[in-house]
């Protein structure tokens, strides 16, 4: 291919950024045709198509999608570059992009990124299936991905795990379910209502051997993937749930319940998963340095 058209891949960042041409169209004040023609001159240089009709929506083909990752980085680069030229004085913002598994606890989520934040970084946070997730690094769609298990595939898949660290899980719930439950543990669980992560979840996987082992058989009120929304169910006193020891204070004062006790034998393990196996974001350095000075 030729070299590269910024001015073109300025169109198509948008027109993907708005929905449509005729979105972008309207906030870079140009007309439709001239969007049009400008993308139909981009693909005819890369010799892939970026877009397909959906009915009457324009979708992001795959090439589509790796173009747009690589467009969102230069253009935020660029603003960044603005940004620092235009205050060399002040600290300059690094940007960097999170995937993050929809599993994990939000409250330690936002412990892991505190060094990154306190660094002047701009933290992107992208929440899904860790899977989803995985397929955006070898695209520089995310820098890391945080996971509860470890990313497994080919060896040419360039994509490695830095064990983070991990934590004991404790159980929580409202005032009134506390002081019922609260004696005898984890004897009282047997019968309890009890809210789950999905059997998805590593986590789910090491509470149904604890349940097993303690040969406890609690009522299931429901099973959540989403970490936060489970707590809310929680908190509204749905039943019991189990969250991360580490954070026992911020769980207590953010959903106003209470703490139970500690799970013998259980524990939740974090994971950074990167592109990379040496690290070489700054951002992604200070996240794993200090993990291990709070989780074990």
């Amino acid at each position: 291919m030729e070299r590269l058209n910024y001015q073109h891949l300025f169109y198509f960042w948008n027109v993907a950024r708005e929905g449509g041409v005729t979105r972008a169209s309207e906030k870079l004040g140009l007309a439709q045709p001239t969007i049009s023609g400008q993308i139909a001159v981009f693909e005819a240089s890369i010799g892939a198509q970026l877009f397909r009709k959906e009915g009457r929506n324009l979708v992001m083909t795959e090439t589509g999608r790796t173009v747009f990752n690589y467009a969102d980085e230069i253009f935020s680069l660029g603003r960044e570059l603005g940004s620092a030229l235009k205050n060399r004085a002040g600290a300059v913002s690094v940007r960097l992009s999170v995937g993050v598994s929809n599993a994990l606890p939000k409250l330690v989520v936002y412990r892991l990124l505190e060094p990154a934040l306190a660094a002047h970084n701009q933290v992107v946070c992208h929440e899904d299936k860790t899977e989803r997730l995985l397929a955006e690094l070898p695209v520089h769609g995310v820098d890391l991905v945080f996971s509860d298990w470890p990313a497994t595939g080919a060896a040419d898949a360039r994509i490695y795990n830095h064990p983070i660290g991990e934590c004991g899980v404790a159980a929580f719930a409202t005032l009134e379910l506390q002081q019922r439950y609260r004696k005898n543990f984890p004897r009282c669980l047997d019968g309890a209502p009890l809210l789950l992560p999905t059997s998805n979840t590593a986590l789910r996987r090491s509470l149904d051997q604890w349940l097993d082992a303690n040969s406890l058989f609690p009522k299931i009120v429901a099973e959540i993937e989403d970490s936060a929304l489970l707590k809310t169910f929680g908190a509204a006193g749905a039943g019991v749930f189990m969250a991360p020891a580490a954070v026992r204070a911020q769980v207590e004062e953010q959903y106003g319940v209470k703490y139970i006790a500690t799970l013998d034998g259980v524990s939740e393990r974090f994971y950074a998963i990167t592109a990379q196996r040496k690290i070489k974001h700054a951002g992604v350095a200070a996240i794993l340095e200090s993990a291990r000075d709070w989780l074990l």
